[in-house]
């Protein structure tokens, strides 16, 4: 139980620092390459605004500084050094610095001018190719093979022009893998240091829990002995006085706690010892313990049916076994109401062996099933124990199934109340 109880700490506590580290690395990451498009998109706007072939005029440039204008009339004599008009004084440092390919296409499907940035690994065929294939889709804007491209119309010819994306996209990859090399390692360490603080929460519980099953065992191998004393002592007076409805009464209290003392003792052997594991023929032995119920269920004027499915093999205790079954019949029978019969079933499913029993009975509300398998807890408040039984006999049975690797639940439906086990099937 508290290794369950220490996996689902360390679980929830790495969970929420993956969600948390994944959520954070994605909007930093979705942020950051948002930002870095738009600008590189900003910037290829830029440059296909400002391009022009060799004989078409630029535009004037009233933002110039008088002095740079000067200078830029006094070398128009000079050719240029590519197919481009001379970039203009005050452009953004990274519109000098970034990469660009364009592609002039006339209106009749002629190549113009094709600028592959003297980029070896980018020949004119191949940066045609894409241009010729782009200009004929819908989309003006959008990123191929590491490319930012952006279709413009320039008035006599169509201009592809493209940004390298490849730089951007190399960053971004190498970043993710080194988060994702220092974050695993990261996320190792906080294993770790989960486990070692689940280990502290848990253990004060675990120990609390440990006192507790110690202590309900030492009393009831203390409460033995004086009950056995005062039923002997009883014995002798009765038969030197006779019968006494005073020594009736303690007779009666007297068994009622040596039932008692012996429940307490079967919860405290299947929670503290280990039961020996065999290959065991659930089939025959829910068969066996069935037969002696009969008899029982007649005299109440009800049929127990069986419904078994042979070979059915578990690795298991067959003692702790034969008293699950036996816990579990005992309670529909005395449960039972309004129906004529109890059902007993045993099939074999997804790689479990499923046992039911099922009963007439009224709905158990929602808030209760939880709360049925734990020691001394009686749905109906008003009952007594006068019928021998403290609320313990669920509580053992779900400490049998949890030792078999197992489990244990209850549902409702059409007035009928259906107790399930569910244990692995034998490899």
């Amino acid at each position: 139980m508290f290794k369950k109880s220490r996996r689902k700490i360390v679980a929830s506590i790495l969970a929420v620092l993956v969600l948390l580290l994944f959520g954070t690395i994605c909007v930093i990451y979705f942020a950051s390459y948002m930002q870095m498009s738009e600008e590189n998109r900003q910037l290829l706007r830029q440059y296909s605004a400002e391009y022009r072939l060799l004989d078409e005029p630029s535009p004037p440039q009233n933002d110039a500084h008088p002095d740079d204008r000067s200078a830029s009339d006094s070398s128009q004599d000079s050719p240029p050094a590519n197919n481009r008009q001379r970039k203009p004084p005050g452009r953004p440092p990274r519109l000098e610095l970034s990469t660009f390919y364009s592609v002039a296409i006339s209106k009749d499907g002629q190549v113009l001018k094709v600028d592959t940035a003297d980029v070896s690994t980018l020949d004119e065929e191949t940066l045609t190719e894409l241009a010729f294939r782009l200009e004929e889709g819908s989309r003006q804007e959008g990123v191929e093979q590491d490319l930012i491209y952006k279709i413009t119309d320039k008035g006599d010819y169509i201009l592809a022009a493209f940004l390298d994306n490849t730089l951007m996209m190399d960053n971004a990859r190498a970043l993710i893998t080194y988060t994702l090399i220092f974050g695993g390692a990261a996320l190792i360490l906080l294993f770790f240091l989960s486990r070692y603080l689940a280990k502290r929460i848990v253990a004060p519980l675990e120990e609390s829990y440990k006192r507790q099953k110690q202590f309900v065992s030492d009393a009831g191998h203390e409460l033995k002995t004086p009950v056995a004393v005062v039923n002997a002592n009883l014995e002798l007076l009765s038969r030197q006085i006779g019968e006494n409805q005073w020594l009736s009464n303690i007779q009666y209290e007297n068994e009622r706690m040596s039932a008692l003392i012996t429940q307490l003792l079967e919860l405290a052997k299947t929670e503290n010892t280990v039961p020996v594991m065999e290959n065991v023929d659930l089939s025959r032995l829910v068969y066996g313990e069935v037969l002696p119920f009969e008899t029982v269920a007649y005299d109440q004027g009800l049929t127990l049916n069986s419904q078994l499915e042979e070979a059915v093999f578990v690795n298991g205790n067959s003692l702790q076994l034969k008293q699950l079954v036996s816990i579990l019949i005992d309670n529909a029978l005395r449960h039972n109401q309004g129906g004529s019969e109890i059902t007993v079933g045993l099939k074999k499913e997804r790689g479990h062996g499923i046992l039911s029993v099922i009963n007439s009975g009224e709905p158990i509300p929602e808030e209760q099933k939880s709360q049925l398998f734990e020691r001394f807890y009686r749905a109906d408040s008003a009952r007594t124990a006068e019928d021998g039984h403290y609320g313990l006999g669920l509580a053992i049975a779900k400490n049998i199934a949890s030792s078999h690797r197992g489990s244990i639940q209850v549902r409702c439906y059409e007035g009928k109340v259906e107790f399930s086990v569910k244990i692995p099937l034998k490899k």
